[in-house]
């Protein structure tokens, strides 16, 4: 036995303390049969915290692979705090190589954020570093490694701020429900591979015999889209025949059960820690009621799944009436594989595990055509006018704006002044923005782009049950500034798929020209348009912004990461804060390969930060 695998086992026999539950708490590598892992994650707490890093062999549905621990866990240990208390984290770095910790959805000094080259150099081998500052929020946050590939090897745990106030969300019992994805090749392999081919891991493409069977794509559709170098069966770059999807750290063979009473409400805190799945949760035969997105409350939805991005974390409410188990699905969102929990009352019961669905296709509105809604005749489907819209794009103005000070970027994108009362808004002018054909082969730009706040996420369209979409959210407190933004900047998802390279604006990060920048205190309407045929869950450090979704004025969903779907577009606005800020796509593998860039924020008079 190991020294992490005995860690593991001493820590589950130490929460329940008695020899007769032995049998039931072994892993899968140490007994015969799975009756169910209860394996509350460890907790830390206090005002000073130490985390230390180590690579280990970790068992897997009973296979050791190689992790990186944080105090000899994964995932790492729930960091559990108080909402206005001050903490010193102190990270200590036993891995030969450069390490780091971003402290995921903080609003913390961008001295604390923990990025590698914006923020700070890192923490060098065999060394310490302290983090340090004040709690200004509460909710559901996660913490993980920023440098390199090391979140794909374990390097994640959650972390818990309780309210200074009472909390409106009532519940029983609290779980942490950490969703990831595990390879047992090393991720530098998985990268140099994806490089080399990037439908390498795609093993459900589609074959001859179902083209024959007629199954998919006709034969017709299928040239069409070989012509765009396109694959509507590719989702995630990396499907479950390479992955395995883990609850808790737990692949299913594990079974993790977290144990409830019947009739108590049960709080789940979903965190999505995958580096590249996007994965649909469900938990057949309850309900689920949605209380909090990316760690702030929102006015309760009642829905039967819902599909979480890289980096998103939601809680809910579950309430189980019968003395009976339920199986907690993450299904992969190209339905190549899914994880599988337990809730149950007690330790050892089991319920169905349902079958994977059937997979996605990517259609035309996944490329940015879908027709379906316009009409020839001045008017779309809905019968509204739109015989004066027009689409002359040669008069629009282009006017770059920077914080007074600074020393203007070079033209990147379109960052356009607009009259956001009256929601004057520009269309793209491909020949006054050449720079989108520019870097690193940019394989398509979206003709006609949409609005996709109000889809239920790729697979989900018709299963039959209520799919929570982001046009549900609505925030429970009021928004803290709700002035109107003063500028608007749109940003292009680009890359191109045949090449694995991806970036925005055309651009991978190595090849940009400066940092999107912005003033102190400025109030700025970002639209980002998703020129390719995948998701990108997009993630700005160090702010909240609002979802611009139709909720109301002084209630928008705010957020810290957000999915925008093939073909579609997302707005927000943000209150830029002073800092260097990372700005990235958080598939782990789309930002190793470019799509990161940095928001420098900027006093407006120029001085110290």
């Amino acid at each position: 036995m190991t020294d992490i695998h005995r860690r593991k086992l001493l820590h589950n026999l130490s929460i329940f303390g008695t020899a007769s539950a032995v049998g039931g708490l072994l892993p899968s590598w140490a007994r015969s049969a799975t009756p169910g892992l209860n394996h509350t994650l460890q907790t830390v707490s206090g005002s000073e915290i130490r985390l230390k890093l180590e690579r280990a062999r970790w068992p897997i549905d009973g296979k050791l692979g190689n992790a990186i621990t944080i105090n000899g866990t994964l995932p790492g240990p729930i960091i559990r705090l108080k909402e206005g208390q001050n903490v010193k984290l102190v990270v200590e770095n036993h891995l030969d190589e450069t390490s780091s910790i971003h402290w995921h959805g903080l609003l913390v000094p961008f001295q604390m954020d923990g990025v590698p080259g914006v923020t700070f150099p890192g923490i060098p081998a065999h060394s310490t570093f302290e983090y340090e500052f004040e709690l200004k929020q509460s909710g559901t946050y996660w913490y993980h490694s920023h440098s390199g590939l090391q979140e794909q090897e374990g390097l994640y745990g959650p972390i818990i701020i309780e309210p200074k106030d009472p909390d409106p969300v009532q519940f029983d019992r609290d779980y942490v429900i950490i969703l990831s994805d595990y390879s047992f090749i090393r991720p530098e392999t998985l990268f140099k591979r994806l490089k080399g081919q990037s439908g390498v891991f795609n093993y459900q493409r589609q074959t001859i015999s179902g083209l024959l069977a007629g199954k998919d794509q006709t034969l017709a559709e299928r040239i069409e889209w070989a012509k765009s170098l396109m694959d509507p069966t590719d989702a995630s770059d990396i499907t479950g025949a390479v992955y395995s999807f883990l609850i808790n750290g737990h692949g299913p063979k594990d079974n993790w059960t977290g144990l409830f009473t019947p009739g108590e409400r049960v709080r789940l805190r979903f965190i999505n820690a995958g580096a590249q799945m996007v994965f649909n949760v469900r938990i057949p035969g309850l309900k689920m009621t949605v209380v909090a997105a990316d760690g702030l409350n929102i006015r309760p939805v009642e829905v039967d799944e819902f599909q979480i991005a890289n980096a998103e974390t939601y809680d809910i409410i579950v309430q189980p009436i019968e003395d009976k188990a339920y199986t907690l699905v993450s299904e992969a969102v190209d339905r190549s594989g899914m994880g599988a929990a337990t809730l149950a009352p007690r330790l050892g019961m089991t319920a169905p595990v349902p079958s994977l669905r059937e997979r996605p296709l990517a259609t035309m509105k996944d490329m940015g055509m879908d027709m379906s809604g316009m009409s020839i005749g001045g008017a779309d489907t809905a019968g509204h006018d739109m015989s004066s819209m027009s689409m002359d794009h040669g008069s629009m103005e282009m006017t770059s704006v920077h914080p007074p000070g600074m020393a203007p970027p070079k033209p990147r994108g379109s960052d356009i002044m607009a009259d956001m009362g009256g929601m004057e808004m520009s269309m793209r002018d491909p020949a006054n923005a050449p720079q989108i054909k520019l870097g690193p082969g940019v394989q398509t730009i979206s003709p006609m782009p949409m609005d996709r706040t109000g889809d239920t996420g790729q697979g989900l369209e018709s299963v039959g049950h209520r799919v929570l979409v982001y046009k549900d959210l609505v925030a429970l407190e009021p928004n803290p500034d709700t002035r109107t933004p003063t500028r608007a900047l749109e940003i292009r998802l680009t890359g191109n798929m045949e090449r694995f390279m991806w970036g925005f604006d055309g651009r991978k990060f190595s090849e940009t020209t400066g940092p999107y920048t912005f003033a102190t205190g400025e109030r700025v309407r970002v639209t980002l348009v998703n020129d390719t045929m995948m998701a990108h869950p997009i993630h700005l450090h160090g702010h909240f912004f609002d979802l611009v979704i139709g909720a109301p004025q002084d209630h928008k969903p705010r957020k810290h990461t957000v999915a925008v779907l093939p073909g579609g577009k997302v707005s927000w606005d943000f209150t830029a804060e002073t800092g260097d800020w990372a700005f990235h796509c958080h598939m782990l593998y789309h930002m190793h390969a470019g799509m990161f860039q940095v928001f420098a924020v900027r006093p407006r008079d120029g001085g110290a930060q």
